[in-house]
């Protein structure tokens, strides 16, 4: 898939952790609504956005101090 299918989703998966709290907090929705819609949206938050907010480690990140392997 391409990345900017995983950006939309994060990005409405963020909305969907924000929106119902603020609506719950002006008294438009039930607590129930705000838990499940927090749930779900987080879920797909941390399913979605490591697919584009990835990062290459090279191995000095992995093992930090360690000195380099020579092959004689």
């Amino acid at each position: 898939m391409k990345p900017i299918v995983f950006k939309v989703a994060s990005l409405l998966a963020l909305a969907a952790t924000i929106v119902p709290s603020v609506l719950c907090f002006a008294g438009l929705i039930d607590l129930s609504v705000v838990k499940t819609s927090a749930l779900i949206g987080t879920l797909v938050w941390f399913a979605a956005t490591p697919f584009w907010m990835s990062r290459d480690i090279d191995s000095e990140e992995l093992h930090p101090g360690s000195e380099p392997s020579v092959e004689i």
